[in-house]
């Protein structure tokens, strides 16, 4: 058996020119959502059990996943589970893994858990196989919260045997005509939410994994230091982070993370770190203000918000970080929003560019991501004839920033560039629907 067996240049930019077919009219119509996708409610089943993930050189990977009580395949990541603050929690896991794998289990870092049934483990109960076990929890505080096996760890969880948490308070209602809070906290408030679970492969781990599924195990993993090859966000290597959220070619990997927003809008960022490294996730346009490591808000001995502006967000193994963004269009030198001079701001309007004409050519390169995305709309410049060069590529006239590791080697699938972790950010103009 090869590594893996494709020609990874053809295959690479194949693969990238289907991701912005299947993607135009999300990138190009402004659909979006404000909140992150997921299975709301406090009981799920769920089974772990094999399949295979796309990456996007062209290849496929054996990975082991949780599969929803009545789904068609196993998912990476596992599904995300959202609940509200002091919900009951039940999760009762059957393990269909191979039996060279031995037993199986779940832990929820953060919360006090009853396990039930199966058999006893180094951290928790475990399902042995064809077996299951029950775990029951109260979510007693907010925010952003991870789960993954507890049994094997270096061998599961790298295996795809992980997925997010989110719990929403129940003590604070949002302002009027914002979304919703991740903590029962004013600051915390926001627009739009995303969610980023940062993860890499090792092929050679599933390689011997999948080489010794047949065997009486247990699995032997491969000497010698751990190598990452592939780098994903929600269980995806970049231009597939781009695609929709349960698009048709990526069935085992349904969460996306293209995100949008309009000028002005406080987006919360959710990011895990779901492997064994650590992830500088960066945003192009704006720093970000630092909100909660590990469900826990970062407040001063006064109650106010004292979390750093930071250039990327430290992503650490087993790591959770929240954090909020905006963009403005502060110093663009004209009015993202069409104003005439004697309008009201818009909140949070850079007032310096308020009322100035929209130009007619395209903005300085400084000020966008990518140039041929200039289509003429009033957002970015007059209606008319275009700047030479530019063929109308974005009838949404949205801003597009790149959003990625800031691992210069993460941004590769198998040393194959484009790829990795890398999305994009898309602030549309402000008559732009995105719900």
């Amino acid at each position: 058996m090869t590594r893996i067996e494709h020609n990874t240049i053809r295959a690479g930019w194949t693969r990238l020119c289907l991701v912005i077919a299947t993607t135009t009219a999300l990138l190009f119509t402004g659909t979006a959502s404000a909140g992150v996708a997921g299975i709301p409610g406090g009981s799920v089943n769920l089974t772990a059990t094999t399949g295979q993930i796309s990456v996007s050189d062209g290849g496929s990977i054996y990975m082991w996943g949780y599969q929803v009580e009545g789904g068609a395949t196993m998912q990476l990541p596992g599904p995300t589970l959202i609940v509200d603050q002091n919900e009951m929690v039940t999760i009762t896991l059957t393990n269909n893994l191979p039996s060279a794998a031995g037993n199986t289990s779940i832990v929820f870092p953060g919360h006090k858990v009853l396990a039930t049934g199966g058999v006893p483990g180094e951290l928790t109960q475990e399902a042995a196989p064809g077996g299951t076990v029950t775990y029951t929890f109260q979510a007693t505080e907010p925010g952003t919260y991870q789960y993954h096996s507890g049994t094997q760890p270096d061998l599961q969880v790298e295996m795809g045997l992980y997925g997010a948490l989110i719990v929403r308070p129940t003590g604070m209602t949002p302002p009027v005509g914002m979304a919703g809070c991740a903590y029962n906290h004013e600051d915390s408030c926001y627009d739009r939410e995303y969610l980023y679970l940062l993860s890499e492969i090792d092929i050679d781990i599933h390689i011997a994994a999948q080489q010794q599924s047949g065997g009486d195990g247990p699995i032997v993993l491969p000497l010698g230091s751990y190598r990452s090859e592939y780098w994903l966000m929600n269980g995806r290597a970049a231009p597939d982070t781009m695609a929709p959220d349960g698009v048709a070619i990526l069935p085992t990997q349904p969460y996306g993370s293209l995100t949008h927003m309009h000028p002005g809008e406080k987006l919360l960022v959710r990011v895990i770190g779901a492997g064994r490294e650590m992830h500088p996730f960066h945003t192009h346009g704006n720093h970000v203000r630092m909100l909660a490591h590990d469900g826990r808000m970062l407040l001063n001995s006064a109650g106010s918000l004292a979390g750093p502006n930071l250039f990327t967000i430290p992503s650490l193994p087993g790591g959770k970080a929240d954090a909020i963004f905006q963009w403005t269009g502060k110093e663009l030198g004209w009015d993202i929003y069409g104003h005439a001079p004697d309008d009201e701001l818009e909140p949070n309007e850079w007032a310096a560019d308020h009322g100035k004409e929209i130009p007619v050519k395209l903005p300085a390169i400084s000020s966008l991501a990518f140039g041929g995305f200039y289509s003429g709309s009033p957002f970015l410049g007059a209606l008319g004839a275009l700047p030479p060069g530019e063929g109308g590529l974005n009838p949404g006239a949205g801003f597009a920033y790149m959003w990625h590791s800031h691992t210069e080697k993460e941004l590769v699938n198998n040393d194959v560039f484009p790829g990795g972790m890398m999305t994009m950010l898309i602030v549309e103009a402000p008559w732009v629907d995105l719900d």
